[in-house]
């Protein structure tokens, strides 16, 4: 017969004595249960005793968090958070240099529990740290302590904020001070207004450039970090003037050739944080995007004049103010414009505004050759490229004007298939939505460089769009006979068979998570993988990310597939209901899943990628013999079933289905985040 639903068998170890195997009763007291503990150890003062996990990240039992308990978790008796928070701030001010650091590497591993952080901020923990020198581990006690959001950044005193300023401007700092350093800045200004301007009167633009041209990706990642946190908190009016002295100090270059063309390859974080660089740049476009023309600046009507003088150079103007009307009037017509006579209306309309006319300007005056030659062609002038995209691109950073080269290619490729469409005026924008097709292509190849780009879009002309159209086609949208109809009704079990048993057979392979609640600067993960006879789930802590498989008997914890009830994902998940739960934005959202079983358990799950989510909630799916709906099975379904058509369709006798979907890249560009700047 089980035991009751709120009956826990639990073993709680003592140093020096034998382990004691108890029943817990979830409905009792929890310092009932510790009292009866210790009465079993013959310890008195049971009040200054708690329970604490004896494995993974040993974290404080609390009634709050004590139904997280499972059947066969191991316990551990141990000195309550108070208590432990007031012998180690007794330690830590104490004379001997050696008992303080063992304080201080105690505290840094103490500090990501919130119950005893809760208890170490209240006895002004925090002010002590402070007023000591500052050694990587008091570095991470700080930045786990306020990360648990229980005392607010604008307390921190300027005296602290210029010390971690310091290490950071210093030439000369230990890599792990410079870390943390970085990492407490970037906070600060991202959680504080005030702080915002404490830190930037502190920090030099310079110094943090110096940091990128070291060989640790992690420090370059911390230093891109904190300047993009300084940029996005920076005023509208100081954003711009930023920009110019990054320019000034070389940062595109830098990234380049330190950091994207570096002999390491680029992690996701790093990924991310030059994605919000480029997008944090090229938000700065958006004023010009969106300011209209003024038709009687002059100065403004100067760049229309000298656009049409560097188009039309040589030709003699006609004398008499008639015959040089109608001849600017045949010009501008000629160039492109909408309204002939006074062309300055064109720029009126936001988006692009004028930005537009930028953009024309740059073209005309670095690319003459290409301005003349294009500038015939009917209405090129207002193509400004506006499409949002969610991932960097290493050719962004290979040029000073690199929005503005980019353009040019866009109009030289826009003139181009102007042509091999042979089109008219009233086919612009049957032209113009080849083109966005043409660059979309090609920026999903990831060109390292705009020459390459260009490459890309040469083999991307118009008669290959035709041909790739009609493929897709052929792929998703023919074949609607009633009797091709059935053959792929027959077809499908066997396709959806094939790719559950590749979805199961990853799960067996299993992954790698991120620990919900930490940052990227002290990274936790944990491991989950399938048994190969697909009847328990397998998983437990690591120190570190792994370098491929991860055998079953260093996962310690396992959950029995016939106790799973369901899998929930996204808003649903329990993890996603929680206030402190990372941070409740779309990216997360869309990669949380979680798994229910008996008897009101949870095992909570934020994927890497979405290629991984799509992956486990399928085969978890699969695993409970429910249909698997996802992006990824939908399109492995549709490319399998039509490639199997195909051969049957052209009588290819002995053609046998693979045995498994071919593979898919593990991040496919479709799948990338957003970053919400709001």
């Amino acid at each position: 017969m089980p035991p009751p639903a709120d009956i826990v068998k639990v073993a709680i170890e003592w140093p020096g004595a034998n382990a004691q195997l108890i029943e817990m009763d979830q409905k009792r007291p929890l310092s009932s249960i510790i009292r009866e503990v210790c009465d079993g150890w013959s310890l008195s003062g049971s009040e200054q005793f708690a329970l604490r996990y004896a494995d993974g990240p040993q974290l404080y039992i609390t009634e709050q968090t004590r139904g997280e308990i499972k059947n066969g978790t191991i316990l551990r008796l141990a000195i309550s958070p108070g208590r432990a928070a007031r012998q180690l701030l007794e330690r830590i001010q104490s004379h001997g240099i050696d008992a303080r650091l063992e304080a201080l590497k105690e505290l840094a591993k103490l500090s990501a529990d919130p119950t005893f952080a809760t208890e170490f901020i209240n006895m002004e923990g925090i002010g002590t740290l402070a007023h000591f020198e500052m050694l990587a581990f008091t570095l991470t006690a700080f930045l786990e302590l306020m990360d648990h959001g229980i005392v607010s950044w604008d307390l921190i005193s300027l005296s602290f904020i210029k010390q971690i300023a310091g290490y950071v401007n210093q030439p000369m700092v230990d890599v792990s001070i410079l870390q943390r350093s970085l990492a407490i800045l970037e906070s600060m200004v991202l959680n504080s207004h005030s702080l915002y301007h404490r830190v930037a009167q502190e920090i030099t633009v310079g110094q943090l450039i110096g940091h990128l041209q070291v060989s640790n990706q992690e420090i370059q990642t911390y230093a891109i970090a904190l300047i993009n946190a300084l940029f996005l908190k920076a005023p509208e009016d100081r954003r711009q003037e930023m920009a110019s002295t990054l320019a000034q100090k070389h940062l595109r270059s830098i990234i380049l050739n330190h950091v994207i063309r570096g002999n390491r390859p680029i992690k996701a974080e790093m990924a991310h944080q030059l994605y919000v660089l480029q997008v944090l740049t090229f938000n700065l476009l958006e004023e010009r995007m969106m300011t209209k023309m003024d038709p009687n600046d002059q100065a403004q009507r100067d760049i229309i004049f000298e656009l049409r003088r560097i188009a039309f150079d040589g030709e003699n103007d006609p004398t008499g103010t008639e015959k040089r009307k109608a001849m600017y009037t045949k010009d501008y017509k000629m160039l492109g414009f909408t309204n002939h006579v006074n062309p300055a209306m064109d720029f009126t309309q936001t988006p692009p505004g004028m930005l537009a006319l930028d953009n024309m300007l740059y073209l005309a005056k670095v690319h003459q050759d290409t301005y003349i030659r294009v500038s015939f062609c009917k209405n090129l002038l207002f193509f400004a490229a506006n499409e949002g995209c969610n991932d960097y691109h290493p050719m962004f950073f290979t040029h000073d004007r690199a929005w503005e080269e980019f353009f040019c290619v866009c109009i030289q490729l826009l003139n181009k298939t102007w042509k091999e469409m042979r089109a008219t005026a009233e086919d612009f924008n049957k032209v113009m939505q080849v083109v966005r097709e043409q660059i979309t292509r090609a920026l999903a190849m990831k060109p390292s460089s705009l020459d390459q780009l260009k490459n890309k879009l040469r083999g991307l002309n118009y008669s290959e769009i035709l041909r790739l159209r009609q493929s897709e086609r052929m792929s998703q949208d023919d074949f609607q006979s009633p009797p091709i109809i059935e053959l792929r009704e027959r077809i499908q079990p066997e396709i959806l068979e094939l790719i559950k048993q590749q979805r199961l057979n990853r799960l067996c392979e299993g992954s790698c998570f991120r620990k919900l609640g930490n940052r990227r600067r002290q990274e936790k993960f944990w491991f989950c993988r399938l048994s190969l006879n697909h009847k328990v789930l397998h998983y437990g802590d690591l120190d570190e990310s792994p370098q491929g498989e991860v055998p079953f008997e260093l996962l310690s914890d396992k959950i029995p597939v016939s106790d799973i009830k369901s899998v929930v994902t996204g808003k649903d998940c329990p993890h996603m209901k929680e206030k402190s739960a990372l941070k409740q934005n779309k990216e997360v959202l869309e990669l949380a899943f979680s798994v229910l079983y008996d008897p009101d358990e949870t095992l909570n799950f934020v994927a890497p990628n979405k290629y991984e989510y799509c992956i486990w909630t399928d085969g978890l799916c699969a695993l409970l013999g429910r249909e698997m709906g996802s992006d990824l099975t939908r399109s492995d379904l549709d490319t399998l079933i039509s490639m199997e058509m195909k051969l049957r369709l052209l009588d290819l006798e002995n053609i046998t289905i693979p045995e498994a979907p071919p593979p898919v890249p593990k991040e496919p560009s479709s799948y990338n985040f957003t970053y919400n700047y709001s």
